[in-house]
């Protein structure tokens, strides 16, 4: 279900949002809750979130519900999926269904086993090489016809113009110390990935899965499930670093092993 506010009213709606907000992260924040509300109508299985790239660094900004930011985490782990896609590309992107889904297969799996059918993906209009993307998650097969996807369009398109503004005048400030904060949780990930594929002797995408499938079995965000393990090895609290001028280097390729043991 669709809102049927008007394209008018709606670019108000935003513009008094942005005068009410603090800074740029609480306007993205409203933003992503509004639009969920707005394109979700009455149901409760929709929910936001905006993925900023910055080089080869890819960050969750803000998330209309935790589960937005987990699925998010998911796809940033597997390396692709519709908004990477999108933000990456800027090109809008439909995932229709996930259980059949043959572009993202591992992802699309994942997703499916957070009780996600259908994904949209839009990029935003903006400036200085900035790429981001709005992520629209849906608990309902084939969610998104060509009604709901011209509202997911517009609702970008609107935000946009104000993002626009926005990024000028706090020129990515508040932007960057989310992005910092998300890349140090995205490290950890990385360096938990690593750590399977060496003791497992596994590929990238299977010790993606094994992480996955302990985090959902035990209920636990990705990223604290990966840090557990990191700091279980270095036998303390993990310590990231994240340098937004420099890129992640590249993970370890998988090391021979025993087989069997646990991953957590």
């Amino acid at each position: 279900m669709v809102d049927s506010t008007s394209a008018g009213a709606r670019s108000v709606q935003l513009e008094d949002l942005l005068l009410a907000s603090e800074d740029l992260t609480d306007f993205l924040q409203q933003f992503v809750r509004s639009t969920a509300r707005h394109l979700a109508g009455d149901a409760d299985d929709l929910w936001c979130s905006i993925t900023l790239l910055r080089g080869a660094a890819a960050a969750t900004v803000v998330a209309s519900h935790r589960r937005a930011a987990a699925l998010d985490e998911v796809q940033y782990a597997f390396e692709g999926g519709p908004c990477l896609s999108a933000a990456d590309r800027h090109r809008v992107v439909l995932l229709a269904d996930t259980r059949t889904d043959r572009q993202w297969p591992a992802y699309s799996r994942a997703a499916a086993e957070h009780g996600v059918r259908s994904v949209l993906a839009v990029p935003f209009e903006l400036e200085d090489r900035a790429r981001a993307a709005l992520n629209v998650y849906s608990g309902a097969l084939r969610q998104f016809d060509a009604r709901t996807t011209a509202a997911v369009e517009r609702e970008v398109e609107l935000a946009s113009r104000a993002l626009r503004l926005a990024l000028r005048l706090a020129r990515h400030r508040e932007t960057q110390t989310d992005l910092a904060a998300a890349m140090a949780s995205r490290t950890t990930i990385d360096m938990a990935i690593g750590l399977v594929m060496a003791r497992q002797g596994c590929t990238q995408d299977d010790a993606v899965a094994l992480l996955t499938a302990a985090s959902n079995h035990r209920n636990v965000k990705l990223r604290d499930v990966a840090a557990e393990l990191v700091a279980a090895a270095n036998d303390g609290p993990t310590s990231t670093h994240f340098n937004p001028s420099v890129p992640p280097a590249p993970r370890p390729r998988p090391a021979p092993s025993p087989a069997g043991g646990s991953v957590v």
